[in-house]
């Protein structure tokens, strides 16, 4: 018998069950997730499931794609977190530098890609071994993705693998600059959140479809700062600035962050936290530039609250001149 199973032909001597498939790869199934034939398996069924000659089998499991008191909590579907910064576990040279960054960021969610396990090496480490997902929030995410059929096969399997309903969701368009699809996102966000999905949507810097998103049931808007990866900052504050006034939902700057002023001034400008990756896992020193980005998001977050002084054309002395001895007679 012959099956597709991650993208590879594979001979099977016999028949056999999901739930033998994995006891025979060696991989432990509360760890992993099943789509046969692009539906996918409930782990309570595995062993009632056979497969047959021509099914094809993805198995995937997550990679890398603190709490500080909850004085001022990001709330999230009803969820408080301590920490407004919330970073990508990707980029990384390796796990334990993962574990390391995230550790200094005091993130307490984490996104997460979805990937194929490996099948030569069922004894490889995973994401689970170095990010406990009892102590962080994992925020299963459809990075690669390009169409709202792949999104959502995405999310199902991840739902399938962790239990998590909430979910970020991105669909890209073109591949060098990695911009929003915003009609195939439209079109996943409704299927997602008619299945059950708390959606965390990723999109273009427009109130409008923002305002549509929000409307139709997403908990959160992420709007983007500037292209993933840039390292631009806050292109376009005004529109964001728009965004925020109008939302009733938390309003997170995700993707363009390259330095911990760029949060600072996200932060500033009232956005609810910001979502980060390559700005921490390239930089010279992921875990040093990981606390600079905590510390950073606190301040904006402080001065935003704070209400700063407005802006003027002409100076204003700090000390009153009434009374000096050199002062206007």
């Amino acid at each position: 018998m012959k099956i597709t199973l991650n993208g590879e032909i594979t001979q099977l001597a016999e028949p056999i069950t999901i739930a033998e498939l994995i006891l025979h790869l060696g991989f432990d199934p509360n760890r992993v997730a099943v789509e046969r034939n692009l539906e996918v398996a409930k782990r309570g069924r595995f062993a009632e499931i056979s497969l047959a000659d021509g099914d094809q089998v993805e198995i995937v499991h997550f990679i890398g794609g603190g709490h500080e008191g909850m004085q001022d909590p990001l709330v999230v579907a009803g969820r408080s977190f301590g920490s407004r910064l919330l970073v990508g576990t990707g980029k990384y040279k390796d796990f334990a530098e993962t574990q390391k960054a995230v550790a200094a960021s005091g993130a307490e969610i984490v996104t997460v890609a979805v990937r194929r396990v490996n099948v030569s090496d069922p004894k490889a480490p995973m994401l689970t071994d170095y990010l406990d997902p009892k102590k962080y929030t994992y925020l299963p995410n459809t990075a690669g993705c390009f169409t709202a059929e792949d999104a959502v096969r995405t999310l199902r399997l991840a739902r399938e693998a962790g239990g998590w309903d909430l979910v970020k969701l991105e669909v890209l368009s073109d591949p060098k600059y990695l911009w929003p699809n915003n009609p195939e996102t439209l079109k996943a966000a409704e299927l997602l959140i008619r299945d059950g999905f708390k959606v965390m949507v990723y999109t273009t810097d427009d109130p409008y479809l923002c305002r549509i998103f929000e409307e139709m049931g997403c908990v959160a808007v992420m709007p983007l700062a500037a292209p993933i990866g840039s390292g631009l900052g806050v292109c376009n504050p005004f529109t964001i600035r728009i965004i925020i006034e109008q939302a009733k939902v938390p309003v997170l700057v995700d993707a363009g962050v390259g330095t911990a002023s760029d949060a600072a001034i996200a932060m500033e400008l009232g956005c609810d936290g910001v979502l980060m990756n390559t700005a921490i896992a390239g930089a010279k020193d992921p875990i040093r530039m990981a606390r600079a980005m905590k510390m950073a998001v606190q301040a904006g977050r402080d001065a935003f609250l704070s209400g700063r002084i407005p802006k003027k054309l002409y100076a204003t002395a700090s000390s009153p001149l009434e009374g000096t001895f050199f002062g206007p007679s």
